[in-house]
């Protein structure tokens, strides 16, 4: 634990003490974003639950490695969010997170202008509250000239009255990686993120503080709580102020299987579900739902022709533990993905837990 993060903790000890124990009935402010894409259950998911939604950041920009960003929000999401005082944050995007296109993009100064324009003239044209980058699977080499390109997005944007904000595959290190699949993840997908320069520049990070497990990965955990807390922990300790951090919570569920394919041959299959899907697979095989207090998650098992299948639940209850995160560290809020695929109980803990919007 870094000294300014171990400060920090010892003053909210003591606080503790001397002013007693958060209490059971306070309100927390937060900034709710909730990430949303171009469906149905997105979108009626949103407007049926638009008071616990401070910012709507929907999935639908993308930029070619010209820095011509393409797309559009639903229109209908616009009057909604306009009727609700809701702000729109939309994301752009590398398409299919390809890594040669956007390393293409980042080392073309004049891409890298007309992209820049771009933002801010569609900001002012559909009165935006500014824009997140969801740009991933970008390999390490690039992390100078991403950098770069965020502080020149946010210095265009900030001069206008426009926010920007990345979504961040977070780390826990940058050097102590102890296995071949650390050092892959480190060098693809965590590495380019100079997260403690990009919080310095930018408006805040939505930290995605899920997809712990993957497809990659042996079945586990969305997003388990000690996980998680790591992750805020290494961001706390390289100085990022609470208020910079939006905390990732993932509302869809995860199926891991035996699959099959030509190339492949047999090989285990992780497939993100929504919460409605990996409930139904685990009542049709008759699995038993397993509370794992560890990792404060449910999950269940079962044999399908012999092989064991996991689902992984992101449900109301482990969402009541990821919220306690968000009030104990008290950070700026909580980026969601995404709205149209969660438990629909996870919304009366939202009310129960008194987390208002800010």
């Amino acid at each position: 634990m870094g000294k300014k993060h171990f400060l920090t903790i010892l003053i909210y000890t003591l606080t503790f003490f001397l002013c007693g124990a958060r209490p059971a009935d306070a309100q927390y402010a937060s900034e709710n974003l909730f990430y949303m894409v171009d469906s149905e259950d997105s979108f009626q998911s949103f407007k049926e639950n638009i008071e616990h939604i401070s910012i709507a950041a929907p999935q639908v920009y993308e930029i070619t490695k010209t820095g011509v960003i393409y797309g559009g929000v639903d229109s209908r999401l616009m009057k909604i969010a306009k009727e609700n005082d809701v702000k729109v944050m939309p994301l752009v995007m590398n398409p299919g997170f390809d890594r040669e296109l956007f390393h293409a993009f980042l080392n073309d100064s004049a891409a890298r202008k007309r992209a820049i324009r771009t933002m801010v003239k569609l900001a002012k044209k559909h009165d935006f509250y500014g824009w997140q980058f969801d740009f991933e699977n970008i390999h390490i080499s690039d992390r100078e000239n991403f950098t770069e390109f965020y502080t020149n997005t946010a210095e265009a944007l900030h001069k206008e009255g426009f926010k920007l904000s990345a979504a961040v595959v977070p780390t826990d290190t940058d050097f102590d990686l102890k296995t071949a699949y650390n050092r892959f993840l480190y060098e693809y997908w965590r590495g380019v993120y100079d997260l403690k320069a990009l919080a310095e520049v930018g408006d805040f990070l939505s930290i995605m503080t899920y997809s712990q497990h993957t497809r990659r990965t042996p079945p586990g955990p969305v997003a388990g709580i000690p996980w998680m807390k790591e992750m805020v922990d290494y961001m706390l300790d390289i100085g990022i102020e609470p208020q910079r951090i939006s905390l990732g919570i993932p509302f869809y569920s995860t199926y891991w299987f035996a699959d099959y394919n030509e190339e492949q041959g047999g090989f285990v299959n992780g497939s993100g579900a929504s919460y409605k899907k990996a409930k139904s697979l685990i009542e049709r095989n008759d699995a038993n739902i397993v509370w794992m207090d560890e990792q404060k998650v449910n999950y269940a098992v079962w044999s399908r022709g012999g092989v064991f299948e996991y689902a992984f639940l992101e449900d109301a209850r482990s969402l009541k533990h990821k919220l306690d995160l968000l009030k104990d560290y008290k950070l700026r809020g909580i980026s969601v993905w995404r709205i149209g695929q969660e438990d629909p109980a996870v919304w009366d803990v939202f009310q129960s837990e008194k987390i208002t919007t800010k």
